[in-house]
């Protein structure tokens, strides 16, 4: 028999419901249940509503009572994340701050090559240990769902190590690990060849190992300077496309043109956008690419943030994530990054919700989560609280007293 569990009663439970994939939303526009339960049934919400009502028809049920007030959300989505990695980039961190570039400390050696230098020499199982660890430390903040690249391994058997960890590292925790393939993260130095020749190479050889082994159905490119350029990238998007991937682009970070492929190729999502100018909001906007703001890195490199607030007025879909990453985003807390982003670009409580709920699942084209309704996952977290708005308001110092993943209470303030 399948397991049916009653959790409540919630005071306010917000479940994301009825609301747009693109475009502003008003505060207004949220729905707020009060005193609600979530009967669960099999791992997925079989029916919300008054707490009361439900525990009087329950039968067979086990009954997680809440005591004290709580206020319950859809689990966090952080769709844009390099978190399996090895070593440090402090280094780099005190660099920026004393006034070099991000571009000079790469040509000075640093940057993404010095992570794919430490990463080369860790092994698979080190990679998911800590991959592991990472991703628990994203689930205690109420994170439930999170996306995770390779890009710091950059030939076609260091690449196939950190995605083995990463599935690996899914394996054996709550949370969900969604896997991109992001080996057009730069030129590998030690590559003999061009930039043409090491996209060919990889497109080539790795992507029919990658689909032979079910490591991922995502492939990523980092459109810029230092990286790859629009038009290098054409080939390798066409010949994962006819594969079947689906694609997401870095985009737009430190020069334009990167949105302009995603919209092209129709990616999932457009990611960073930090340089994009009304050229690039209007055809975002126009296109079905999610704009993923990545407010860590622009807190990391101390640069701009993303233009989240003309994406939204502009009609786009925006989604927020934290870039979890050695380098420019070394934080990796999606629920401080969001509130930041919202106090500096004037966006809503409902805004930046939706942006790590349901509008992040939309670009990991994830349609079970993001939302509490019946047929979603039972992917939920609990804040001590009576008002949904004191979570936004305390600028991520307030945090989840407890996650639920998939119908199972996975994290207990109370117990740790």
């Amino acid at each position: 028999m399948k397991k049916r569990i009653l959790v409540g009663p919630f005071k306010q439970l917000v479940p994301m419901t009825g609301l747009a994939i693109k475009g502003p939303i008003s505060d207004g526009d949220l729905t707020l249940m009060q005193d609600a339960g979530i009967l669960i049934h099999d791992e997925k919400i079989s029916t919300i509503g008054p707490y009361t009502s439900l525990l009087a028809n329950a039968k067979d049920v086990e009954v997680q009572e809440l005591k004290g007030d709580h206020v319950c959300l859809p689990g966090f989505i952080d769709a844009h994340t390099h978190i399996c990695f090895a070593g440090s980039r402090a280094n780099d961190y005190a660099l920026r701050n004393a006034g070099k570039t991000y571009l000079e400390i790469a040509k000075g050696g640093g940057g993404i090559w010095d992570t794919v230098t430490q990463t080369r020499k860790a092994s698979q199982q080190t990679l998911t240990v800590r991959t592991r660890k990472l991703a628990n430390r994203h689930l205690k903040n109420g994170v439930t769902t999170i996306e995770v690249k390779s890009g710091y391994g950059l030939s076609i058997e260091e690449e196939l190590k950190i995605l083995r960890a990463i599935k690996e590292a899914n394996e054996t925790i709550s949370t969900d690990l969604i896997t991109t393939c992001l080996a057009a993260h730069m030129v590998p130095k030690d590559y003999q060849g061009n930039a043409e020749e090491y996209l060919s190479e990889i497109s080539t050889s790795l992507f029919p190992r990658i689909k032979k082994e079910g490591l991922t159905n995502r492939i990523d490119a980092f459109i810029e300077e230092s990286a790859f350029s629009s038009d290098d990238i054409l080939p390798y998007f066409q010949k994962a496309k006819e594969m079947g991937f689906d694609l997401t682009v870095h985009a737009d970070q430190f020069s334009t043109g990167g949105s302009e492929v995603a919209v092209r190729f129709d990616a999932l999502s457009a990611d960073h956008l930090e340089a994009s100018t009304e050229k690039e909001i209007e055809l975002l906007a126009k296109s079905n690419v999610i704009a993923t703001a990545l407010p860590g890195a622009s807190l990391g490199l101390g640069c701009g943030f993303t233009p989240a607030r003309k994406i939204l007025d502009a009609g786009g879909a925006l989604a927020i994530a934290s870039d979890h990453n050695p380098g420019s985003a070394p934080m990796g807390d999606l629920l401080t990054q969001a509130a930041i982003l919202g106090a500096f670009e004037k966006l809503t409580n409902a805004e930046v919700l939706a942006g790590i709920t349901f509008r992040a699942a939309a670009a990991l084209n994830l349609k079970d989560r993001g939302r509490l309704a019946k047929g979603k996952l039972a992917d939920f977290c609990g804040f001590h609280s009576d008002n949904y708005q004191e979570i936004l308001y305390n600028q991520g110092n307030f945090k989840p007293c407890m996650v639920w993943k998939k119908g199972e209470l996975v994290f207990d303030k109370h117990k740790h």
